[in-house]
Order: C-alpha cells, then sequence, then structure tokens
C-alpha cells in the first residue's frame, strides 16, 4: 500500500512541518506522528495499489516512448546538420544529394538580428494583455515545457506599453534566446509562436526573406555555442557579435525540407507529452478520489 505516503496531503503536511525547521529538516518524530487514514481491509489496500501501479505502469511506458521520441530528433539532427570540420551532412534528402557541400555564411547575411527593450518593473505583473513579454526565465520555460515553443509569458503588455517603450514587437517565427549573463551559457533556444515583446536580456533571430527559413534558424541556432563567441567578466553577446557569427548553411530550398522533416518530429512530441501529462493527471485526480482528504 506504498502509495499512502504518495498522497498529497502527506507531502504538503510534511513540507509544512519542514519550514518550522532552522535548516526545513525533518525529524522522525515528525514523520511518525503525522496522522494518516487507510483501509482496514487488506483487500480494499490492494486493489488501490494495483490501480495506480498499473496506472504508474502506463506513464512509465508513456514516457520513455516520449524520450525515445527526442533522442531519435537528436539523432535526426546530427545527421540532417555537418559535424564540426565537416561541410556536408551524412544524411541528405535525394534531391539535394548532388547538389555540394553547405555554404559558409554570416548570421547576419541570413537573419536580421533583433533587440529587446528595457521594462520597467512598474509596467509588470500584467496577466493578461495582447504581447507576451517574454524574459529569460519565460524562454527557460518554453524550453522545459513546451518543446522550445513561446506562446505565453509571465508578464504581457498591451499597445499603451509598445508606444510608451517605443518597441517593436518580435514577430511569429522569430528565433530568442539570452544575450548576457549566465543564461547564455545554457544556449537555450525558443521560437515565437505570437507576436510578443522581449526584454533587454534577450535577443532574437527571424530569417531574411529568400535568404532562409525560420524553422531551420531556430534548428540552426541550436547548434551555434554563444559561449565562443561571449567576452568579458560577464557573459555577453552584442547585436555586431551575432551579425558575424560564421555557420554553414543550404540553400533554402533544402532548409525548407530539413524544418518540416524536424518540425513534424516536433508536433508528435508535443502530443506525446500531453499525453503523458493527461496520464500524470489523471492519476492525480485518482489519487485525491482514492484517499480521504485532510480533517483539519
Amino acid at each position: 500500500f506504498y502509495h499512502s505516503i504518495q498522497n498529497g496531503n502527506f507531502q504538503t503536511a510534511m513540507q509544512e512541518r519542514a519550514k518550522g525547521g532552522a535548516q526545513g529538516n525533518l525529524s522522525a518524530k515528525d514523520i511518525l506522528q503525522h496522522v494518516i487514514y487507510y483501509p482496514n481491509n487488506k483487500h480494499e489496500q490492494q486493489k488501490i495499489a494495483h490501480c495506480l501501479s498499473s496506472l504508474d505502469e502506463v506513464i512509465g511506458l508513456q514516457a520513455k516512448k516520449v524520450q525515445a521520441l527526442k533522442q531519435h530528433k537528436k539523432g535526426l539532427m546530427q545527421q540532417l546538420f555537418p559535424a564540426e570540420g565537416e561541410t556536408t551532412p551524412r544524411l541528405r534528402f535525394p534531391e539535394f544529394r548532388e547538389a555540394g557541400a553547405w555554404e559558409v555564411k554570416l548570421l547576419g547575411g541570413i537573419c536580421n538580428v533583433l533587440q529587446g527593450y528595457g521594462f520597467p518593473e512598474r509596467l509588470q505583473g500584467r496577466q493578461g494583455g495582447k504581447y507576451p513579454f517574454c524574459k529569460v526565465s519565460d524562454i527557460t520555460s518554453a524550453v522545459n515545457e513546451n518543446g522550445g515553443h513561446v506562446v505565453t509569458a509571465a508578464n504581457y503588455a498591451d499597445e499603451d506599453i509598445v508606444a510608451e517603450l517605443r518597441a517593436k514587437p518580435i514577430p511569429v517565427g522569430a528565433t530568442i534566446f539570452a544575450k548576457i549573463g549566465e543564461a547564455l551559457r545554457l544556449n537555450k533556444r525558443a521560437i515565437v509562436d505570437v507576436e510578443c515583446l522581449v526584454d533587454n536580456n534577450v535577443a532574437g533571430l527571424k530569417a531574411k526573406t529568400s535568404a532562409a527559413v525560420d524553422y531551420f534558424i531556430f534548428l540552426l541556432s541550436q547548434n551555434v555555442d554563444l559561449n565562443k563567441h561571449c567576452g568579458g567578466a560577464v557573459p555577453s553577446v552584442n547585436k555586431s557579435t551575432i551579425e558575424a557569427i560564421k555557420v554553414l548553411a543550404p540553400e533554402p530550398p533544402e532548409q525548407q525540407k530539413i524544418a518540416h522533416c524536424l518540425s513534424s518530429l516536433d508536433e508528435v512530441i508535443g502530443l506525446e507529452s500531453h499525453k503523458l501529462d493527461a496520464l500524470k493527471n489523471l492519476k492525480k485526480g485518482l489519487m485525491q478520489q482514492l484517499f480521504p482528504q485532510e480533517v483539519a
């Protein structure tokens, strides 16, 4: 009946007790004195345990499926982009096998580098508005929770704020990333699914029409290690530094093919990740119903 100690009420109670200590520690006495409720009938215990452990198995299998898809994508990217020191990818679509080596290009030649704006504290805190106002933390959330797609942010801005800041919204399809501080070292990239604003610790890349494809730029940027291009006591890169970064890229038709292949796989990963989240929520809901609520 191991699920009894996973009960959310038990965890919450233990967290509350831990807050009372100088270092947030729990003693054996704290744990032993906590009252839990469970059925005396071992058959009922077994039924509950079997129900939830079976669901755990399904969740585990789904988690492995998501991880396998992510590894498959990682492997595909390694083959669809040239390895370090090479100019031709190991895996190429049939129609491009005779297209020759990828060309060295400057990021500034195939992208427009977009800059952010200072976001005064007095303007922060809005939970709704026309534009998500993305900070570095929002990029991290998008990467960790939404496959790198920016849809929402912790703060929002309307046209009045845009006018006050004299800001220009980041267009859909742009790639955004941290350009200063320790967050830069993490090399996290996100792609904008809705028009947004970004603060001045963030930079963006938008493909130039006829020179590049947005989603390809998002993928390509993940192979650019900004640590190799930053300087100073605090790591940072500026617009001119980003524009001067050399990359290898094929012509737009091949970019589009690569982008379509990997974005389609991203959609599958997203769907399977949502299934995993749904299963976890199902288990959480079941536990709330299968265990009695705490009595104050």
